[in-house]
C-alpha cells in the first residue's frame, strides 16, 4: 500500500525537509522559499474521493486502533483526516524523533469506510489513495482512559483546539490576508507539518509550512493541553513571515466564529432556541483603560469595526454564557464551545484589532472574523515575527477582579412599557455582574459613562436587579435619520470604574 507522502506530496521549489530538523533551519527553508515563485497546490485527482458530499465525506473514518503513538505513554496520539468534500488538497506530515524528521505513512488502510452501498464501499476501498488533508491531536483531556480530540489542522491554514469539557466550534488561522476589502480574500495555506515526539509530559510542539501567493511562513505551536489540573489548552506560537509582494491588510493571530442571534437580534429568526452562537462578544484589553466588551452582531448590512491601540495587551472572541437554558440545544451544545483568547508577546507595536461582522441566515456559516492588523503593511522581501499566546476553553470571567463584566446585552422598543412610542427610539438593556459591584449598596452614587457617536442618548438608569442580583444599565438611544451608531457605556462611583466598557455597533436594524 502506497504511503500519502509518496502519492501527492505538493509540489516545492525546496523538498521538505527530511532528516536533521530545527526551526532555525526550517526558518530559512522558507526564506528562500519566499524568494521563487508560487507553486499552486496538486489537487487530489481522484473522482471517488473528490466527489465525496458531506455525508460521504463523513463516512470515512480514521481507524482509532490505528493512531500513531497510540500505546507510547504520553498520551498523545496522532490521526488523519481523508481527502474529500471540502478538502480537495493534501498536506505532507512528518515525526520529528531525535532532531531528525521522516514522513508519517498514511495509507487507505488506516480508515474504515462506513458505506451502505457494497459498490461504493468496495470502489473507495480499492482506489489508490490520494494523501491526506489533515491531521488531529488526541490527549485524555477529559478522563484519564479516553484519549479526546484536542487539536485539528484541516483545510487552508485553519485550525481548532478545545478546552476541558469543550466541544468544537470557534476556529484559529495562521494568517488572513486582504479579508472583505477591494478584491479577492487570498488564503494561505499550511502545506507541511513537522511533529515532535514527546519525550515527557511537557508541552507537544507542531511546526507548520505556510503558503501563499503574496507571504510563506515558518510556525511553531507548543501546545499544553488541558487536563485535569488545567481547563484550558495553551498554545504558543511563533509566526515567522517572509514576504513575496506587498500586501494591503495583513491578519495576525486571525479568529473565526459563528454568530447568528441572541437577545439582541433573536426577533429575526424563527427559532424555538433563545440564542444560537459559538462566541457572543469580542474582548478587547488595550495597553491602557478599561478592558472592552463588544457584544457582536448580525444584521443584513456588514460589520466592520477597528479598535487601535499602541501595544495591545489582549484580544480574543468569547462564549461568555455557559447555561444551557440559554440555548436550549441539546444536540449542538452551544453552552459547551470554546471561547479564544490571543495574547501578543513582546512588542507588537502600533495597530488595530478588526472586527468583521458577516451578515449570516443559517448556524453554519462562520461569519465572524477578529485578527491584529499592524499599523504599516508589509512590503515584498520583508521578513517579521509575531509571537503570541492562544488559549482555548471556558475563559470565565476573573471572579477576583474588582471590574464587573457584562453578562448580556438585549436590544427593543425605547421608551416606557405599555403606551406608544415613536419606533426610532431604541432601548438598549445591559446586565452585568461580578467586580466590587457585588459589594455595594443601591444607595451608591453611580456615575454612568455613556456616549453615542450620532443619534441622542435620551435617558440612562443603572439599579440593581433584586430577583438575581445582577446590575443592569437601560438606555435610550433615539436614532432617527441615523443608520450607524457606534455606542459605549461603563459605570463608576467616586471617580473609580467598576465595570469593563459595553460596545455595540447598531447598524440601522429596527429602526
Amino acid at each position: 500500500m502506497l504511503s500519502s507522502t509518496s502519492l501527492t506530496r505538493p509540489v516545492f521549489a525546496i523538498e521538505p525537509m527530511s532528516g536533521a530538523f530545527d526551526f532555525e533551519s526550517f526558518s530559512a527553508r522558507m526564506k528562500d522559499l519566499a524568494a521563487q515563485p508560487y507553486q499552486s497546490p496538486v489537487l487530489v485527482d481522484s473522482a471517488v474521493y473528490t466527489g465525496l458530499n458531506y455525508d460521504g465525506y463523513r463516512r470515512v473514518q480514521f481507524d482509532t486502533k490505528k493512531a500513531r503513538w497510540r500505546d507510547d505513554g504520553h498520551g498523545f496520539q496522532i490521526q488523519a483526516f481523508p481527502p474529500g468534500w471540502l478538502f480537495k488538497e493534501t498536506v505532507s506530515v512528518y515525526e520529528i524523533t531525535y532532531g531528525d524528521a521522516h514522513p508519517f505513512a498514511f495509507d487507505s488502510d488506516d480508515f474504515i469506510y462506513h458505506f451502505d452501498d457494497a459498490e461504493e464501499r468496495k470502489a473507495i476501498e480499492s482506489a489508490e489513495f490520494p494523501g491526506i488533508a489533515g491531521f488531529r491531536i488526541n490527549y485524555p483531556v477529559n478522563r484519564p482512559e479516553v484519549a479526546d480530540e484536542l487539536v485539528a489542522f484541516l483545510g487552508a491554514s485553519y485550525f481548532r483546539a478545545l478546552g476541558r469539557g469543550n466541544i468544537y466550534g470557534s476556529s484559529a488561522r495562521g494568517l488572513l490576508i486582504n479579508s472583505w476589502r477591494e478584491g479577492p480574500e487570498e488564503f494561505p495555506r499550511f502545506s507541511e507539518f513537522y511533529v515532535e515526539r514527546p519525550s515527557g509530559d511537557g508541552p507537544l510542539t507542531v511546526y507548520a509550512a505556510l503558503e501563499s501567493q503574496s507571504v510563506t511562513g515558518a510556525y511553531r505551536f507548543l501546545i499544553s493541553p488541558a487536563n485535569a489540573e488545567q481547563q484550558e489548552t495553551i498554545m504558543d506560537v511563533t509566526a515567522r513571515l517572509y514576504f513575496r509582494s506587498d500586501i494591503g491588510e495583513v491578519g495576525i493571530a486571525p479568529l473565526t466564529s459563528m454568530f447568528l442571534f441572541a437577545e439582541t437580534n433573536r426577533h429575526q429568526f424563527d427559532d424555538f432556541r433563545p440564542q444560537v452562537h459559538d462566541c457572543s462578544g469580542l474582548v478587547v484589553e488595550p495597553e491602557a483603560g478599561l478592558p472592552q466588551w463588544r457584544q457582536l452582531n448580525n444584521t443584513p448590512q456588514l460589520g466592520n469595526s477597528f479598535f487601535w491601540d499602541a501595544n495591545i495587551r489582549a484580544f480574543g472572541l468569547y462564549q461568555r454564557n455557559r447555561d444551557f437554558e440559554n440555548y436550549q440545544d441539546a444536540g449542538a451544545h452551544y453552552e459547551r464551545r470554546p471561547s479564544m483568547r490571543v495574547e501578543p508577546k513582546g512588542d507588537w507595536g502600533q495597530g488595530q484589532v478588526r472586527l468583521i461582522e458577516i451578515p449570516a441566515k443559517s448556524e453554519t456559516d462562520d461569519n465572524i472574523a477578529a485578527f491584529w492588523i499592524p499599523n504599516e503593511p508589509p512590503k515584498a522581501g520583508e521578513a517579521r515575527e509575531y509571537g503570541y499566546r492562544l488559549i482555548w476553553g471556558d475563559l470565565v470571567p476573573d471572579n477576583n477582579s474588582e471590574l464587573a463584566h457584562v453578562v448580556e446585552t438585549r436590544i427593543g422598543q425605547g421608551g416606557v412599557s405599555g403606551v406608544e412610542n415613536v419606533a426610532s427610539l431604541r432601548k438598549f438593556v445591559i446586565d452585568f455582574d461580578g467586580g466590587r459591584l457585588a459589594d455595594l449598596s443601591p444607595e451608591t452614587v453611580f456615575e454612568v459613562d455613556a456616549t453615542a457617536s450620532a443619534g441622542e442618548i435620551t435617558s440612562s438608569t443603572f439599579s440593581r436587579i433584586d430577583a438575581n442580583g445582577l446590575w443592569r444599565l437601560v438606555l435610550d438611544v433615539e436614532t432617527e435619520g441615523q443608520t450607524l451608531i457606534e455606542l459605549r457605556a461603563s459605570i463608576g462611583s467616586g471617580g473609580e470604574p467598576l465595570t469593563e466598557a459595553w460596545l455595540y455597533q447598531w447598524r440601522g436594524e429596527q429602526a
